[in-house]
């Protein structure tokens, strides 16, 4: 180094000293520029800049000195300052690392472990906890500062502030608190790791289980684990105290049992580390270590069947290890309730304090807290076992199974003894649960115990007892036999195996069996508190010698008799003390067998044959509620629908019933209640029992029908009539059924079938009536109105047979006959008139003079002449009457007065309505007696007040509204009530409220017509004709009989058709459907004048003139009856517009006489009056006749009659210009030349006085296109084409000035003169379709398809169907010939198959293409 180098760094330094941080920096820098690798002035110009704010070059500088020389500490130490005042605490810790390898190489331990107290300190403030953690482990022996640091003196814990370095003293020559503050933050991180790694997998589609997920990812992190390692360093460490050692001990093996549990059982090291925990456990249990963690695990891994199999001695110890834990209370509670010593010395007086309470509630508390424990479940399922608690059993034995289930997968360890140990517990329960509902499951477990072990008593007894229940008295002797051979000094289970033995051996040999239940009941005598078990025994001896009969029963009634005096309560003997009352005792007792029956039932609810007798002694009695008490209970007592185990819902029902006739009895109790659902599952039940059973079957499809279930209802009944086909009640629920479900016809097969063998049969004729009125009803909503009357009339006729045959059901029968007639009374002309007639006179005949008070004064029904045509009104007074003399005859019935009133209130109401007005009043304050009357007796019935509110309708709006709104309050969903509100309201003109009700209507039944109707009927009130139309398009589209709407549909279908200034699709498409409704509403009112006229004017409209003149003539014989019999004016002006439309079809016809001979009757009946239509009429007739007058030759009379219709024009302009145009065409089509000047003048003078008749404009126009007069045209068109487009379009709405240029110019051969004003008028009004199709088609005329095609193509996908009809020919041509022009065409004739023009462009399109 240079003088000048070392000058500059004296000055540098001196500098620095006196914080003249600039002038080091100045002589720093020279420095450089002289010497640049010199490495004490980059450490000097790197402090200045540090401390003149500029870090970025100060550790630049730094870092050249530390390339410069890396192993000095002094560059290190000055980026460690810029490091710590710029916050990076990262870079600062690996700076401090290298710092102290520095030191560690230099032997400098002082310095070393101030450094490393400092990196402490960084970690801990600013450090992750794996941070800290790598930094504690520095202090440790394995760490490459060790033998540095290990070179401290020790420290002075008298004085810790004499040095600096006190904590890594302290830490090197004491490490305890290091390794567990290691141990503290490793166990944290690993739990922190574990956590979110799980949280963030556990969301990845496809990916394992939790369970499994969390093995996983603890397999990952205990592998690579240091936390056994620490452990096992404390456990070595000579500062370790016991307590900590035992601590970590404990952790050492949770450590080591949870990697056990999460290695499969296929990785090797599984083995080895089961063999490692198997012995520190050991290790642990041997030398009493209190740890109870361990000692459970030891617990859990032994192969013990029973309990005491662990080993009194470790059970004791374990006992006084952990006084406080629950597993030593449920010990504690399980050696008490067996009184079992749990030690050598017996009981201690801690264990009396202990068990003070039950020890069965003991054991059930600590349970609940031990669900996962093996040995707890052991425990409790012994215990419910031995409190024969089968079900409760059964759970926890389940429970335990499935715990040596995850445990066997855990540990790869078999715990044969266990397993077994539960399946002895499971095979027991189902043995013994409501045998033998259980059986089969009991086997599976018994065969696997005695496979293992086939000396297990428990096995041996469960076997033999589910032999025994199954009646193979055989195989069961043999196995109880095998059971006592292996306990036979046994006086519990050994003598019990013994006594069943002896009971099966009775069972094949009565007194063989006598003798060895002697023997029993010898070794019983002796025992003590055994006296269920001797009163068992001396009754199974009694029913020995009952079975072998003769004198012996009376022997069987002496042992029956001393059974009960050891055990008052065994029931089975007070059922053979009934039985032997009932049969054998001379004289037979049935009082005393009847109170046997009932003591034994009451004791034990499974005495069967108890339960049974007494449920046919009440049955005998009528005492039914007693019937039913004793079948539930019998139910109750074999276990219910789920036999005991109705927790488990998907086998519930299963099993089979023991007593079909219980289960029998409480279906037939529910289906009296109602209670569907329920009589359902019993019968169900009992046919499990008995598939074949045809009462059962029968009761079932009963049920099934009553629930709405048909179809299953008709499976059932069809199972029962296979049964038994003679079975007429079986043939009468399957009619009821199909009547039920709409398939009246087979209904009636069905009854009529049982009418061919009882032909009297109350029910089954009312039913046959039923189903007619049903029938009638249904063919009359789909318009087979002949066939409707036919099946009304067969109705009455059953109901007049079954009214003879039954006098006891006249109430019901005249129900259902005047229902029939009511019906029938809605039809106005009769196919049958004779049929009807003497169904009416056989009814007028039964009731003759039994008119009652109610209907005095109101009408007088009487019988018909034979004279007298029928009519409607007749049939309704014959309903009339029979609705009164129904009350009359079931006046005792008070259940069905409240209907019977109101049937006779609607049917009154309904004549009423018939009757001339003024003549109603008496008959009107009538019905509404008799529905208030109703109401009185049953004011919760919504109906009756409808039907109030529809008496009193018009006259009374108020009550008819509090009457729709108490109904509305009985149901608030009911739609006709919200629906006739409704009407009420539109009546009225209160609109908004009768949309709302009508909205309402609508949103509980969307297919309600009614509603439909309002709220087109509301539209029409506001002036929405269109909205009108189409709602009415819905409710004639619906199901509902309604006729008015078909006719209003019309009605309005063809004043659409009739509006001029309408521009729609053609005419036919929207008449036609009117056709076909109007067709439907005359199969229901065929004698509506009214319908006839518009049905009569539509068919004009198609073209159907004969059809028109015939309905138009039918309307018009009943308008002169109807005027005759009144002498209405409306009808008389009917009349006269009936004779002028069927005059002008008979025009049509060239039937001009008849046309003539009408024309004069209306301009006979018309008044002299100058009211318009009047007028209308009269100009209308007049120029119709003149025309007549005109096809028949007789020229003088038609212009007379021409001249007399303008002179009743008058000044009306439109009527007057109307006749003048009609006039005009007669003479041109005279075809004088004088004629057809006389025709142009009119039209100029018509035009001149109407200079926007259009009419007139096309017709003048259209004769000087005739007449190839160009002037006239011009002057015809010359002044509405002058006006604007606006004024033009509302004067002339269908275009015909445009039709009628083009064709003129048509006419001439001018192509391109006639297309121009096609495209111009297009271009004005592009949206007008047909002109795009009349622009179209000119150009295909000229040959320009493309541009044809182009103006077609731009329209296509937003056309309807009419639309699309009258397009599709068209855009086939315009198209280049292809297979799409071949489907145009093909589309065209499907949806207009009789349009000739379609053919032959399919025609033509297909020649083409062959080209």
């Amino acid at each position: 180094m240079s003088s000048f180098a070392k000058s500059k760094l004296k000055a540098a330094r001196d500098a620095i000293g006196k914080k003249r941080y600039e002038q080091a920096h100045e002589a720093a820098a020279q420095v450089l520029e002289y010497e640049p690798d010199n490495y004490t002035a980059h450490v000097f110009l790197g402090l200045a800049l540090l401390e003149l704010g500029e870090h970025e070059k100060s550790e630049q500088l730094y870092r050249k000195a530390i390339q410069l020389k890396d192993d000095q500490v002094l560059a290190w130490q000055g980026v460690a300052k810029l490091y710590e005042q710029t916050h990076r605490w990262d870079d600062l810790a690996d700076t401090l690392e290298h710092i102290m390898q520095i030191f560690a190489k230099n032997d400098d331990a002082t310095k070393c472990a101030e450094t490393l107290q400092k990196f402490m300190d960084i970690r801990r403030q600013h450090g992750t906890r794996r941070e800290v953690i790598q930094a504690l482990f520095l202090y440790l022996p394995d760490s490459s500062l060790y033998p540095v640091l290990s070179s401290l003196p020790p420290p002075d814990a008298t004085n810790p502030t004499s040095t600096t370095i006190f904590p890594t003293q302290s830490a090197i020559y004491d490490s305890l608190a290091v390794y567990e503050e290691l141990i503290s933050l490793t166990e944290r991180d690993e739990e922190m790791f574990i956590k979110s790694e799980f949280d963030k997998r556990r969301t990845r589609l496809g990916g394992p289980k939790p369970e499994q997920l969390r093995k996983d990812i603890g397999i990952e992190v205990w592998y690579s684990s240091k936390l056994p390692v620490l452990y096992n360093d404390i456990l070595n460490h000579p500062s370790t105290s016991d307590e900590l050692r035992r601590a970590t001990e404990s952790k050492l093996i949770r450590y080591k049992q949870q990697l056990f549990l999460a290695l499969p059982s296929t990785d090797p090291e599984k083995r080895q580390l089961g063999m490692q925990l198997d012995e520190m456990v050991h290790g642990i249990v041997t030398i009493g270590i209190p740890d109870e963690f361990a000692w459970c695990m030891w617990f859990e891994g032994r192969d013990s069947d029973t309990v005491e199999g662990l080993g009194l001695a470790y059970l004791k110890q374990f006992i006084e290890l952990f006084p406080t834990s629950t597993l030593v209370r449920m010990l504690i509670g399980y050696f008490a309730y067996s009184k079992a010593p749990y030690g050598d010395e017996g009981p201690t007086e801690e264990l009396a304090f202990v068990v003070d309470s039950d020890p069965y509630g003991i054991i059930l508390d600590a349970f609940s807290v031990l669900p996962d424990s093996l040995l707890a479940n052991m425990i409790t399922a012994r215990v419910h076992l031995q409190e024969l608690e089968y079900t409760d059993a059964i759970k926890v034995a389940e429970s335990g199974l499935e715990l040596i289930r995850r445990y066997e997968s855990n540990t790869a360890r078999e715990l044969r003894e266990v397993r077994k140990a539960f399946h002895i517990i499971l095979a027991t329960s189902f043995v013994h649960l409501f045998p033998p509902k259980h059986h089969p499951r009991a086997l599976y477990f018994l065969n696997d115990i005695l496979k293992q072990d086939p000396t297990n008593v428990d096995g041996l007894m469960g076997k033999g007892y589910v032999f025994q229940y199954a009646e193979k008295w055989e195989e069961a002797e043999v196995l109880f036999a095998q059971a006592a051979k292996q306990l036979p000094d046994d006086m519990d289970k050994g003598v019990e195996a013994k006594e069943e033995s002896a009971w099966c051996l009775s069972r094949m040999h009565a007194d063989a069996g006598v003798d060895a239940l002697k023997e029993v009941f010898e070794t019983l005598k002796d025992i003590d508190d055994r006296d269920i078990d001797k009163a068992r025994c001396l009754w199974r001896i009694g029913r020995c010698y009952w079975d072998i009969g003769g004198e012996s029963r009376e022997e069987a009634f002496k042992y029956f008799i001393t059974s009960l005096k050891h055990n008052r309560e065994y029931a089975p003997a007070y059922t053979s003390l009934g039985i032997y009352y009932s049969e054998h005792a001379s004289p037979s007792d049935p009082t005393r067998a009847s109170k046997c029956f009932q003591k034994a039932f009451e004791l034990d609810a499974r005495e069967a044959e108890a339960a049974r007798r007494l449920a046919e002694g009440f049955a005998d009695e009528r005492e039914w509620d007693l019937v039913e008490v004793v079948a539930r209970r019998t139910i109750d007592g074999e276990g219910g629908m789920g036999a005991g185990m109705e927790r488990d819902g998907a086998t519930s029902g299963k099993y089979l019933p023991k007593n079909a006739w219980a289960w029998k009895a409480l279906g037939v109790v529910e289906l009296i209640k109602r209670n569907y659902a329920e009589s359902i599952k019993a019968f169900q039940v009992a046919l499990r029992a008995d598939v074949d059973d045809q009462l059962s079957w029968l009761r079932l499809g009963e049920a099934y029908s009553k629930a709405g279930r048909h179809v299953a209802a008709l499976r059932a009944l069809g199972r029962a009539h296979e049964l038994q086909p003679d079975d007429w009640m079986c043939t009468y629920f399957i009619g009821e059924v199909q009547r039920q479900t709409g398939r009246l016809a087979e209904a009636l097969t069905s009854f009529q079938s049982i009418l061919d063998i009882r032909p009297t049969e109350a029910g089954v004729l009312l039913s046959v009536a039923q189903t007619h009125l049903d029938l009638a009803r249904h063919e009359r909503l789909t318009g087979f109105v002949a066939r409707a009357e036919q099946s009304f009339i067969s109705c009455v006729d059953v109901m007049l047979v079954a009214i003879r045959e039954n006098p006891g059901y006249r109430g019901v029968a005249w129900k259902i006959a005047a229902d029939a007639l009511f019906e029938l009374s809605v039809i106005t002309v009769f196919a049958d008139e004779n049929n009807v007639r003497a169904a009416v006179t056989v009814v007028s005949e039964l009731i003759q003079d039994q008119s009652s008070a109610r209907l005095a004064g109101l009408f007088k029904f009487t019988a018909l002449s034979q004279d007298d045509p029928v009519t409607g009104l007749n049939v309704l007074e014959a309903a009339v009457a029979a609705y009164d003399y129904r009350i009359t005859v079931g006046s005792s019935d008070e259940a069905a007065l409240p209907s019977s009133l109101y049937d006779l209130a609607v049917a009154l109401h309904e004549w009423n309505l018939k009757q001339p007005s003024g003549t109603t009043r008496q008959a009107s304050e009538a019905a509404s007696s008799f529905l208030i009357q109703a109401l009185q007796k049953e004011p919760g019935n919504d109906r009756f007040w409808v039907a109030l509110g529809d008496l009193h309708f018009a006259q009374k709006p108020k009550l008819s509204q509090h009457a729709y709104i108490k109904a509305i309050e009985v149901d608030n969903k009911n739609v006709v009530a919200w629906t006739k509100i409704g009407l009420l309201y539109l009546y009225h003109n209160d609109i908004a409220l009768a949309t709302q009700a009508f909205t309402k209507a609508q949103t509980l039944d969307p297919d309600h017509t009614l509603a439909w109707i309002g709220q087109a009927l509301i539209a029409t009130a506001n002036g929405h004709e269109v909205d009108a139309r189409t709602l009415l398009e819905h409710v004639v589209s619906m199901t509902a009989d309604v006729p008015m709407a078909d006719l209003q549909f019309a009605l309005r279908a063809l004043a659409a058709v009739n509006d001029s200034n309408t521009v729609c699709a053609p005419t036919i498409d929207r008449i036609l459907p009117a056709f076909f409704i109007l067709g439907r509403y005359f199969q229901r009112c065929p004698a509506d004048a009214c319908g006839l006229h518009i049905f009569g004017l539509i068919c004009e409209h198609l073209g159907k003139l004969e059809q028109g003149v015939e309905y138009i003539n039918r309307a018009i014989t009943l308008l002169e009856a109807a005027y005759e019999e009144k002498e209405d004016p409306m009808v008389e002006r009917q009349f006269v517009i009936a004779h002028t439309n069927i005059a002008r079809l008979r025009f049509g016809l060239q039937d001009y006489e008849g046309s003539l001979a009408s024309f004069e009757i209306a301009l006979g009946l018309l008044p002299e009056d100058a009211e318009r239509e009047s007028q209308i009429l009269r100009v209308q007739a007049q120029y119709g006749s003149g025309l007549a007058s005109f096809k028949m030759g007789d020229l003088q009379a038609a212009m007379t009659a021409f001249q007399a219709a303008l002179e009743s024009a008058a000044d009306d302009r439109v009527l007057r210009g109307q006749v003048t145009i009609l006039l005009a065409q007669t003479m041109w089509a005279i075809r004088t030349p004088e004629f057809r000047e006389s025709a142009k003048g009119l039209l100029l003078d018509c035009i001149t006085s109407d200079p926007e008749n259009l009419m007139a404009i096309n017709t003048l126009a259209g004769m000087g296109i005739l007449t190839e007069d160009d002037g006239l045209v011009d002057a015809a068109l010359s002044e509405i084409l002058s006006l604007p487009v606006e004024q033009r379009h509302e004067l002339d709405p269908r275009r015909d000035v445009t039709y009628l240029l083009v064709q003129h110019y048509l006419g001439l051969g001018d192509y391109d003169r006639a297309t121009k004003i096609a495209q111009k008028a297009l271009h004005v009004e592009p949206s007008n379709l047909q002109m795009r199709r009349e622009v179209a088609s000119l150009l295909l005329k000229q040959g320009e398809r493309d541009a044809a095609s182009a103006i077609l193509a731009s329209v296509a996908p937003n056309q309807n169907i009419a639309e699309e009809k009258t397009t599709l020919a068209l855009s086939a041509l315009a198209q280049p010939i292809c297979i799409q022009s071949q489907r145009r065409a093909q589309k065209a004739i499907m949806l207009e198959p009789g349009r000739l023009q379609n053919w032959q462009t399919l025609a033509y399109v297909r020649a083409q293409e062959a080209l």
